[in-house]
C-alpha cells in the first residue's frame, strides 16, 4: 500500500490524477468544478448521479472519465424492459459440463456508465443495491468479488419524468455525490462549437493513466490524516440535517462516511496529507443534498435541500485551524504540504 511517507510515489500519483483531469476537461468545456467532483468520487471510491436537462453533457462527462483511464467499461441503457440479470449476470445450464455456467452482466467492470437509470423499473433499479455497496454480486447463493477499481456513473434527467421510476432513497444514497453540468457560459459554448464541430473529442481520447495507478492513488487517498476536529465537524453537519426543521429524512450515518472520504480525497487532489474543514464545506452540498426530503411545507416555499445544506454550513461552528502543541488539525509538527 502507499504511504504518504513514500513522498516520490505520491507525487507521481498526484501527477497522474492532473493527467485524467486534463484529458477530461478537454472533452467538458468550461466545467472544472464538476470534472474536479467526478474525480474525486473515483478516488474516495463512491459512485457519482450526474443529474441534469438533456444535452448538457452528462453522458459525455461519463464516457470521457472512463475513456481517460484504461480499464473496462460497460454502457447501460436503463429502459423500462430491462431485467436484473441484464445487469448481473445469469447462471445457463451447460451441456456438455451438464452443470449451471455463470454468464457475467455489464455491471461486470471496472467503470459502468448507467444512462437514465431512472427509467429502468424499481426492481431492475435494486439489482445495483449490493454491487454499489458491497463491491460484489449474488447470483444463485454464489458471491463474485467486482473489479478494483469500481465505479458507477448513472445519468438521469429531472425534466422529463414521464415514464420514470424514481430512485428510492435506499439507492440515492449510495451516490457518494450528486452533481448538476448546468448550461455553459457563452464563451465556452463557443469554443465547443469548435471541437465538437466536426468530430466528437471522444473519438481521440486515449487513455492517460492505468487502471492499477488508479488503485494505488486510492491507497493513498486512505491514508490522508482527519483530525478528530474535522471529524466532529463532518459529524455536527450531517447531525443538523436529521433535526431541521425543514426536511423530513435527514443525511444517514453513510453519508457522514461519504462526506469524510470524500474529503480526503480532496485534499490529496490538492497535494495535502491532511484534510482541511474547506474540503468538508466545499463538499457538502454534493455529497448531502440528494439524499434530504424537504417537507411539504418546505417544497410549498420552494426551499430546496440544497438551500438547507447551505444554510448549515453557515450555522455550524468551523474547528479552530490549530491545536496547541501540534500542526494543522491534529498534524505532527512538521507536516508540510506535499
Amino acid at each position: 500500500m502507499t504511504t504518504y511517507d513514500d513522498r516520490a510515489s505520491l507525487t507521481d500519483l498526484t501527477t497522474t490524477a492532473e493527467r485524467v483531469r486534463r484529458s477530461i476537461e478537454g472533452v467538458i468545456e468550461g466545467k472544472p468544478e464538476v470534472v474536479r467532483l467526478s474525480l474525486t468520487v473515483l478516488l474516495a471510491e463512491g459512485h457519482l448521479l450526474i443529474e441534469d436537462v438533456p444535452g448538457v453533457g452528462k453522458t459525455m462527462l461519463a464516457k470521457a472519465l472512463a475513456r481517460s483511464i484504461d480499464c473496462s467499461v460497460r454502457r447501460i441503457q436503463f429502459t423500462p424492459d430491462l431485467l436484473p440479470s441484464d445487469i448481473t449476470g445469469v447462471s445457463i445450464w451447460d451441456q456438455q459440463r451438464r452443470d449451471f455456467e455463470f454468464k457475467p452482466g455489464a455491471i461486470f467492470a471496472q467503470i459502468v456508465i448507467g444512462d437514465e437509470i431512472n427509467r429502468a423499473s424499481p426492481k431492475t433499479q435494486s439489482a445495483l443495491l449490493e454491487s454499489m455497496e458491497e463491491r460484489q454480486v449474488t447470483i444463485d447463493g454464489q458471491t463474485y468479488e467486482l473489479p478494483s477499481p469500481f465505479m458507477v456513473v448513472a445519468t438521469q434527467n429531472p425534466v422529463e419524468m414521464e415514464g420514470t421510476y424514481p430512485l428510492p432513497e435506499a439507492q440515492r444514497d449510495r451516490f457518494m455525490a450528486r452533481v448538476s453540468i448546468g448550461y455553459p457560459a457563452p464563451e465556452a459554448e463557443l469554443q465547443m462549437l469548435d471541437v465538437h464541430g466536426g468530430v466528437s473529442p471522444l473519438d481521440d481520447l486515449q487513455p492517460v493513466a492505468h487502471a492499477h495507478d488508479m488503485v494505488k492513488l486510492i491507497d493513498a487517498v486512505r491514508t490522508v490524516h482527519v483530525a478528530d476536529s474535522v471529524r466532529r465537524y463532518a459529524v455536527d453537519l450531517v447531525s443538523a440535517t436529521r433535526s431541521h426543521p425543514d426536511l423530513r429524512l435527514g443525511a444517514s450515518p453513510r453519508a457522514t462516511l461519504h462526506l469524510l472520504r470524500a474529503a480526503k480525497a480532496s485534499a490529496a487532489l490538492s497535494g495535502r496529507e491532511f484534510a482541511l474543514p474547506d474540503d468538508v464545506q466545499a463538499l457538502a452540498v454534493a455529497v448531502l443534498a440528494h439524499r434530504l426530503l424537504p417537507t411539504a411545507q418546505a417544497q410549498l416555499n420552494r426551499r430546496t435541500a440544497e438551500a438547507v445544506v447551505l444554510e448549515i454550513l453557515q450555522r455550524t461552528p468551523v474547528p479552530a485551524t490549530q491545536q496547541p502543541g501540534q500542526g494543522f488539525f491534529g498534524q505532527p509538527p512538521g507536516s508540510r504540504r506535499l
